[in-house]
């Protein structure tokens, strides 16, 4: 019969339970020699209601006070002056561990059966016990579920393994000030993800840097593409996405070239609204779709030609009424003259040629389902898709990215419940186009509501976020309320670690207390894929993205700026594509 993973002795004894409230622990320590050795975030295990259970919790305060104490004097001399050492630490339960579990052994579940009792011993967890206690985490989970991040940085030859299925079904958060290894812990996610049969991520990269993920030479996994810049509408790539006009639904396309102080607005969404929804209707029938010509709304991603749109709002602008004495004023004439204004410069503007002037065999009925199955279908073996938004202009970069997820949720959401296979939305860099609802305009609130639907709703059809983010406090509070897991980097900002704080259970409240201090690559993995919310150092990917801090210094005395690279980045600024 094997031993029990925890097994103390008397010299492992630590102290006894003082005080005990709803999530916190209060230690008297009798062994001061031992207190040294205690840190923040130490697991100390406390005797339970029986000999085969222990509580876990983990220290977040420990305190040492002096007392000087003058004895009583003798023979008209003074007392003898002694200093007492009375020392403290603090705790919050994490889990209930048991050597006998009904028919299991060396089991550990989140969460206490009971509260601790007052003068029950307590024990440090360390050398072999934090080794059996780690090596017993995720030993329950089955070998297609593990996903392993890295290692405890309590135990170093304890791998720190997460479920992949709580992880991702739930939402999940890297959150990470600039320079932590937040894009490292990215690609390891991703390398772990690619190693499954029929992965299914779609990342939203806003600078380029996952490209190298992409480069078979390099051992890439994925498969990348762009958002079309304006150096791609006459010969596109194949590597290019387009996203046309017609697949934003009203308010979206509104949001962009109506002026909500205009006198004239309700009257210039009204026959947009009319003109758009006809034009969509005669499409379907021209495709023969009549059944879909049934039920479509004005919001269904059906292609029509923009140029028809003008020319009608054109008409409408210029038509002039018919009176009792002759031609009169017209209903509508005038009123959308700043409107079309607005709409043309659009068109004409080349940053938006991937919405505005998408290539011909995009107004094919069938083009749309050729580009979901691009995105949405693992076949090929690389179901890590990596779009490239970089090229994007950074007005309309919400609308771009809320067009794009609420596309692939609907298309989700739409197919039958037994056909489904799980998606996931990497959205990088999300305080860009995810910001809190009071200080978004009203673009990006049309990105906020597909984002914030998903993220209430995605579970229920295997559909779900991890959000990317330096700055926690600039990202909306509906979407990482939602989120279950957080893999918390090195956060330097006040405001920051109280965003994570607020999102914590009480009793988790005292580990982020370590965020500042974490190195490069170290975490606090926190949440409901995890039994034990602990800090971890995440092992490296083999394939990094590139997002390498640049060496300033040693930059700046070794290497000399080239005068022709110069010249030739002042070309793809003039002409908006970074060419070859």
């Amino acid at each position: 019969m094997s031993s029990a993973a925890l097994l103390f002795s008397g010299n492992d004894q630590i102290g006894r339970v003082a005080g005990v409230d709803t999530s916190r622990v209060s230690i008297d320590v009798t062994n001061s020699t031992m207190l040294t050795r205690v840190g923040i975030g130490q697991l100390i295990a406390i005797r339970g209601a029986t000999q085969a259970e222990f509580l876990i919790a983990m220290t977040d305060r420990v305190t040492r006070s002096l007392r000087e104490d003058i004895g009583e004097p003798e023979n008209g001399e003074f007392g003898t002056l002694t200093i007492e050492f009375s020392d403290h630490m603090q705790a919050f339960v994490i889990g209930t561990y048991r050597t006998v579990d009904g028919d299991k052994k060396d089991t550990f579940k989140r969460g206490a059966d009971s509260f601790p009792q007052i003068e029950r011993d307590c024990f440090v967890i360390e050398g072999g016990n934090l080794q059996r206690f780690m090596g017993i985490l995720g030993a329950d989970l089955a070998e297609g579920e593990r996903l392993k991040l890295g290692t405890f940085v309590a135990d170093r030859s304890a791998e720190a393994i997460a479920s992949g299925d709580r992880f991702f079904q739930r939402h999940a958060a890297v959150l990470g000030s600039t320079g932590s290894g937040k894009s490292w812990a990215i690609a390891l996610i991703l390398e772990r993800a690619a190693k499954l049969k029929f992965p299914n991520i779609v990342v939203f990269d806003m600078h380029g840097e996952y490209a190298p993920l992409a480069d078979e030479q390099s051992g890439g996994f994925a498969k990348r593409y762009r958002i079309a810049g304006p150096g791609d509408l006459s010969s596109p790539p194949a590597d290019t996405l387009f996203l046309p006009y017609w697949l934003l639904n009203r308010d979206e396309m509104l949001s962009m070239i109506l002026d909500r102080s205009d006198q004239n607005a309700p009257n210039q969404a009204s026959r947009f609204t009319l003109h758009v929804r006809d034009l969509k209707s005669a499409s379907l029938e021209n495709a023969n779709k009549m059944d879909v010509r049934e039920t479509f709304t004005v919001d269904s991603p059906i292609p029509y030609a923009v140029s028809d749109l003008v020319g009608l709002l054109r008409t409408d602008n210029t038509t002039k009424g018919v009176g009792k004495t002759g031609p009169v004023k017209g209903e509508w004439e005038d009123k959308l003259t700043r409107f079309i204004s607005r709409l043309e410069a659009k068109l004409e503007d080349r940053r938006y040629g991937f919405m505005f002037s998408p290539p011909a065999e995009s107004l094919n009925y069938e083009w749309l389902g050729e580009q979901v199955i691009k995105l949405l279908d693992s076949g090929d073996g690389k179901g890590i898709k990596i779009i490239d938004f970089s090229e994007v202009p950074a007005d309309i970069l919400p609308i771009v990215t809320g067009t794009l997820a609420r596309l692939l949720y609907d298309v989700q959401f739409w197919m039958r419940a037994e056909t489904r296979t799980p998606v996931t939305l990497l959205c990088d860099e999300a305080h860009l186009y995810l910001p809190v609802r009071d200080d978004a305009d009203a673009v990006q609130r049309q990105a906020l509501g597909s984002f914030e639907r998903i993220a209430k709703e995605g579970r229920k059809y295997g559909f779900s976020l991890l959000v990317v983010s330096q700055r926690p406090s600039d990202v909306s509070r509906t979407i990482l309320s939602q989120c279950n897991n957080f893999l918390a980097l090195r956060l330097t900002n006040d405001s920051d670690q109280n965003v994570i704080k607020r999102l914590m259970p009480d009793s988790l409240v005292g580990l982020t207390a370590m965020l500042p201090l974490l190195d490069v690559g170290e975490a606090l993995l926190l949440g409901d894929a995890v039994l034990l919310p602990t800090r971890i150092k995440l092992d490296k990917p083999k394939v990094k993205p590139d997002s390498a801090t640049r060496e300033f210094w040693t930059e700046w005395g070794t290497r000399q700026p080239e005068p022709s690279r110069l010249a030739a980045a002042v070309e793809s600024l003039r002409s908006q594509s970074r060419g070859s």
